[in-house]
């Protein structure tokens, strides 16, 4: 294809879901028939997601309720890369303390290792996952194996998961206390960590993915840390504000309001100047004017390469209708 489209670069599409597919059980408007239309482009589709508490065929039939089409084999979950890191570090048929859901356990005890739930002699490990029923009870069993020495793997360490509710606490939230309990630090196998995203695009044997999502923390840091491009979506966590303060190892290529942008053409989600706005860095702010421009994704994609380039964050409207584009941007 000649049109310049997104997904004529990318010949596969990693997407993280809570925040970026749906928030819980509340589908995101338009994503199902996105990434339909990305399905009928020929991209190869695979889900990347940093929660631990559901297994791939639960996680796919979950997507299928939302109107999504997807396969246990095109899911990738953090559960996954914790076992393969508790493989790589454990003798078959070592004992690993499993914090978080049956899921998880059941990717320990696939591996060939051996899922205990108390921290008796001889465990060498503690696996962390998020699960809503995780309790005192569970982390007082990690802290005693961890103080003792075991390996400690976190799926994941996102403060915060998306759901219909709002953000509420995430498997990076019961690390933290964890981590104050015991003055350790695990070994995080999921996102922002490279080996999800570098498992989820050789199971689509793709050589040029794009990674797309709405944390920049974990999505775009992850695509960063694995050299491959990233389009970041603003339905979940990343805002406006955070994106003009990203660091560079956070920093996406694209940029659209959610995942229609896989529809969109190339060089018109790139962050990047953009016609119609101006942005000009003078004593410590960015001082915004129109140059004719209406859309206010494009003032964001101009405002983010000017931030990033001038290292300023602070944003002024230079004209009325500046400001109006702003207001309307949280960037007032």
């Amino acid at each position: 294809m000649t049109d310049g489209a997104l997904l004529d670069r990318h010949d596969a599409v990693l997407l993280d879901l809570d925040g970026t597919v749906y928030h819980g059980v509340r589908p995101i408007p338009h994503a199902a028939e996105a990434i339909g239309r990305a399905r009928d482009r020929g991209t190869s589709i695979r889900f990347v997601t940093n929660n631990a508490s559901k297994a791939p065929e639960a996680v796919a039939e979950h997507l299928k309720s939302l109107g999504v089409v997807a396969e246990p084999g095109e899911v990738l979950t953090s559960a996954q890369a914790a076992a393969r890191v508790l493989r790589d570090h454990l003798p078959e048929g070592a004992a690993v303390l499993v914090v978080g859901a049956g899921s998880l356990a059941a990717e320990v005890d696939g591996g060939g290792l051996r899922s205990v739930r108390k921290a008796d002699a001889g465990v060498a490990a503690v696996v962390q996952g998020h699960s809503p029923k995780t309790g005192w009870a569970d982390l007082a069993e990690a802290c005693v194996a961890i103080r003792e020495g075991a390996l400690w793997v976190a799926c994941n360490a996102d403060a915060t998961l998306p759901t219909e509710r709002g953000l509420l606490p995430g498997n990076g939230a019961m690390v933290a206390a964890l981590k104050a309990a015991t003055d350790r630090a695990p070994i995080v196998a999921g996102k922002p960590e490279p080996p999800l995203f570098r498992t989820a695009a050789e199971s689509a044997r793709a050589t040029a993915p794009l990674v797309v999502g709405d944390r920049l923390d974990t999505d775009i840091a992850g695509a960063v840390a694995a050299g491959v491009d990233s389009l970041v979506v603003l339905t979940g966590v990343a805002t406006p504000v955070s994106l003009l303060a990203a660091i560079p190892a956070e920093r996406p290529r694209y940029l659209a309001a959610d995942l229609t942008g896989l529809d969109g053409k190339a060089d018109e989600l790139e962050i990047g100047p953009r016609p119609g706005w101006r942005a000009e860095a003078r004593d410590g702010e960015l001082v915004v004017t129109r140059d004719g421009g209406h859309d206010g994704l494009d003032l964001l994609r101009a405002l983010c390469d000017a931030a990033w380039r001038h290292g300023v964050t602070t944003v002024r409207a230079g004209d009325g209708q500046a400001a109006t584009a702003l207001g309307d941007l949280g960037l007032g």
